[in-house]
């Protein structure tokens, strides 16, 4: 697997604050109500198709006093200059980047006593050189000031330092052959169909779909979907090839579910972690990343556990099967083997067209997916070697 090595810096130790304590003298201590973490251990900035570089992570809200504590601003700094603010955080935003540990959107800003959030972060810089190697965060709350406060008051600290250049970016091919394939539930905002899908796994909080693409299929037409919607044979995506985006090991692969009925989701009690996903394959792609298909044909599945696959290889089939309710290829990178108990990781595709986008109002508003969404095309297509598709690009895979 190629790697881009341009960005990535080795992580260093830190404090809290990102300041050593002095080598002299007691220590400058702050008392800090709400305690900050980040959810992944590191992340690294990404080339979109928008030729800007996108940096996504979660941060981890705990109120660890007895009076409630309201988030007020959150401010992200470079580490190394703290008067550069790289991102602000308030009003609306505030509580629009904010998630239960449901997860679900929060209704305010307050953190009531003994209780968590997730906070979503997404930056965006014009080139490498705008990209700082630390973050760190500034928090304005109303809060316990101190040890036996009985009342919420005003204070800010700043805490929870991150490496954002610290982990390399995957480089590999496209997992689909051909045109017209739209990048729904993608990257890179705070939405919460697949970045706020944290899972509970092993003992640890886990996002591994912070990156994952719904992969679906316009028809010449610009048609998701034409005739009866029941039919999975009407979706333009059904029963497309799978491909190994990289000379792989298969390390896990299911398929033995049938296609659920587009428009259902299956009984929530009938879901295992084993079939959330339907008919999978998890491929290693070295390096510590590993390659995650989903909801794929029953009986399409052409590899099994121990296989070595190339690059463009068939894997099997795009189908229906498992907590899906239209067919469409699930595709995400990750740290590790568990497809929910692993960090998302960001990752380029070596070379395809952008070719349009689909209207994000438009799609999030509408009841269905029925009707023509691909009336906005370029002419020509945009080349974007070595990128990541972002949310409803329409994108053109060499065949």
């Amino acid at each position: 697997m190629a790697l881009l090595v341009g960005l990535a810096l080795s992580g260093h130790g830190a404090t809290v604050g990102g300041a050593a304590a002095p080598a002299e003298g007691p220590p400058t201590d702050t008392f800090t109500p709400v305690v900050v973490s980040p959810l992944a251990p590191h992340t690294a900035p990404v080339l979109g198709t928008d030729g800007k570089y996108h940096v996504v992570y979660e941060l981890m809200l705990v109120n660890a006093k007895a009076p409630p504590a309201t988030l007020q601003r959150l401010a992200v700094l470079d580490a190394r200059d703290r008067s550069r603010v790289l991102a602000t955080f308030e009003g609306n935003d505030v509580v629009g980047h904010m998630r239960t540990l449901l997860p679900r959107p929060a209704t305010d800003g307050t953190i009531e006593s003994n209780g968590a959030r997730f906070f979503f972060i997404e930056l965006t810089f014009r080139s490498p050189a705008d990209v700082p190697r630390r973050v760190v965060h500034r928090l304005d709350l109303l809060a316990e000031a101190g040890p036996g406060a009985q009342a919420s008051t005003p204070l800010t600290y700043t805490v929870t330092p991150f490496d954002i250049r610290g982990q390399l970016v995957p480089r590999m091919g496209p997992p689909l052959k051909g045109k017209a394939w739209v990048a729904a539930n993608g990257c890179c905002t705070a939405d919460i169909t697949h970045r706020g899908s944290v899972q509970s796994i092993n003992g640890g909080l886990f996002d591994a779909q912070r990156y994952a693409i719904d992969w679906m299929r316009l028809d010449d037409q610009g048609r998701f979907v034409h005739g009866d919607p029941s039919k999975v044979e009407n979706y333009t995506a059904y029963g497309a090839d799978v491909i190994a985006v990289d000379d792989a090991a298969v390390v896990d692969a299911l398929d033995e579910l049938d296609d659920q009925v587009p428009g259902q989701l299956p009984d929530p009690n009938s879901i295992t972690l084993r079939t959330v996903d339907g008919n999978h394959v998890v491929l290693d792609l070295g390096a510590g990343y590993y390659a995650f298909y989903a909801h794929l044909q029953k009986g399409s599945v052409r590899v099994k556990v121990g296989d070595k696959v190339k690059r463009g290889q068939l894997l099997g089939k795009l189908g229906n099967s498992g907590n899906t309710s239209a067919p469409h290829l699930h595709f995400h990178v990750m740290s590790g083997a568990s497809v929910l108990g692993s960090d998302g990781a960001p990752y380029v595709i070596d070379g395809f067209q952008l070719s349009g986008q689909v209207d994000a109002a438009k799609f999030d508003a509408a009841p269905t997916i029925e009707g023509q969404w691909g009336r906005d095309h370029l002419d020509p297509p945009l080349s974007r070697p070595r990128a990541y598709p972002l949310n409803l690009n329409i994108v053109d895979f060499p065949s």
